[in-house]
């Protein structure tokens, strides 16, 4: 079976080397690219790239604008690596269509687990799957949602979090569970990330994003 082929940018020997050896001992295919301009020759020449982990802080070209310019033409996974633990920087990644946002220090096993986390479910999906409500259509093969017949651009995350609301119409979800299902690992942050998303999410639905309840101190529920 071929390897899964992941694209880790940094321009710290170091941390390229520390991320790739985790990465190869658990059967990955590692490129490397030591700054942007690199990183997106890389990404153009090679379609089979599954995932990218990108720094933000970089020479010639920072992270944000490689996967401001990736998100013109590819929804490929991006996980962000930052030295900055500043919300606004977590924020501006979700607003360029970043699928995760670990900071700096990490421990390796944690990226490990949640690379496999968003490939599990980007290769997982039953082929034949469509979910239909509300005039809202999920196609989980074609990783695509239409409202209304006109397609909507999200994000790996959005996508996810809209299939799991529809899946669980009706019924109230905590923050931790939507957590556990969504982002399928121990998450290692605040409950600001689901909120973040779930706004973002509401503002591309448009009056369909009224469907999202919010239910004050608990979490969320989807209802038509």
């Amino acid at each position: 079976m071929e390897k899964l082929k992941i694209l880790v940018v940094d321009d710290e020997s170091r941390m390229r080397k520390l991320v790739k050896d985790f990465l190869v001992k658990n059967d990955f295919e590692v490129i490397e690219a030591e700054n942007g301009e690199e990183a997106l020759d890389c990404f153009y020449e090679d379609n089979k790239i599954s995932l990218i982990i990108l720094d933000v802080m970089m020479p010639k070209m920072n992270g944000w604008e490689v996967c401001r310019e990736i998100r013109q033409t590819s929804k490929v996974p991006i996980i962000m690596l930052t030295a900055k633990g500043d919300e606004s920087d977590e924020l501006q990644g979700f607003d360029l269509g970043v699928d995760e946002y670990i900071s700096k220090p990490f421990s390796p096993k944690i990226l490990v687990a949640r690379v496999e986390a968003i490939l599990r479910r980007t290769s997982g999906r039953n082929p034949n799957e469509v979910i239909e409500t509300g005039g809202i259509v999920i196609d989980k093969a074609a990783h695509r949602v239409t409202i209304d017949g006109n397609d909507i651009d999200l994000s790996f995350k959005e996508f996810e979090l809209l299939s799991y609301f529809v899946e669980n119409a009706g019924l109230a979800l905590s923050r931790e569970k939507i957590l556990n299902h969504v982002w399928n690992y121990d998450y290692f942050g605040d409950a600001r990330t689901i909120d973040t998303h779930v706004k973002k999410l509401r503002s591309k639905m448009g009056g369909k994003g009224e469907y999202i309840k919010t239910i004050w101190g608990m979490g969320y529920k989807f209802e038509v």
